[in-house]
Formats: structure tokens, C-alpha cells, sequence
């Protein structure tokens, strides 16, 4: 069984609060616990209060063997509890934009749309030039006769 020390959510909505929790990694995050560590209110004020921590039985289970999460362990590390191996470095993501085929297609049409968008505007504000132009023109002839 692996156990892991994470974070149980309660509070209510907008305001969040934290159980520090051990359980198993195959449970649920706010299922059932093997035992709670202490209190973990991010909103709250006052420093001291922010964080309730039973600091011997959170080294107990880490001499135990039971793996934090990486929030809980930036926690621990602030309170002197943990030094352990630095977090797991985060998982490298970047094909996820790799251009597809679909996403191309969709590039090209999208070209398209903008640049006969852009010749109707050209066309259209020369047109404007044009009548403004030869309304002008018109207004000198009728003032000249």
C-alpha cells in the first residue's frame, strides 16, 4: 500500500480550507484518511494560524515512508519537517501543441477569411474616397457656374 501525505479539501465554496491528510494514493482526495496531520487555511490573516501542524506524527510518517505531495511538502519544508529529495521536476508537455493537420486546414481557411475580409475594407474605403472625391468636385462646379 502507498501511502501519501496530501491535502483533503473543506470549507465552502470560495473559501477553501485544508485537512493535512495521510492515505492511501489509491483513494480519493477527499476520501477516506489514515489519519489527519493538521490545518491548512490559505485565506486566513494571521500567519500563525494559517498553518496547524502535528509536527511529530508528520515525521513519524515520513520515516515511515509516506510521500507528500508537492504542496504539502513546500508546507513541511516551511515549517523545518522535510528535506527531502527535491519535487518531481513537472512532466514535459510540449507536444501538445504541435501542429496538427486539422489545425492547419484550419490556419489556411482562417488566411483566407481575413484576407477577403481585408480586400472587401479596401475596396470599400476606396469607394468611400471615391464618392467623397467626386462630391467634392460637384460642389466646386456648382459654386463655380
Amino acid at each position: 500500500m502507498a501511502v501519501i501525505i496530501r491535502m483533503k479539501r473543506t470549507g465552502r465554496r470560495h473559501r477553501p480550507s485544508y485537512r493535512i491528510s495521510v492515505a492511501d494514493s489509491r483513494k480519493p482526495r477527499d476520501g477516506r484518511t489514515i489519519e489527519n496531520l493538521g490545518l491548512f487555511d490559505p485565506l486566513c490573516t494571521d500567519e500563525a494560524l494559517k498553518l496547524n501542524l502535528n509536527v511529530e506524527r508528520a515525521k513519524f510518517w515520513l520515516a515511515q515512508g509516506a510521500l507528500p505531495s508537492r504542496t504539502v511538502q513546500t508546507l513541511l519544508q516551511s515549517q523545518g519537517v522535510y528535506e527531502g529529495a527535491e519535487p518531481t521536476p513537472k512532466r514535459d508537455r510540449s507536444g501538445r501543441k504541435k501542429p496538427t493537420a486539422r489545425k492547419a486546414k484550419r490556419r489556411q481557411l482562417k488566411a483566407g477569411v481575413m484576407a477577403a475580409k481585408e480586400a472587401r475594407r479596401t475596396q470599400r474605403t476606396e469607394a468611400q474616397a471615391a464618392a467623397k472625391a467626386a462630391a467634392a468636385q460637384a460642389a466646386s462646379e456648382t459654386g463655380e457656374e
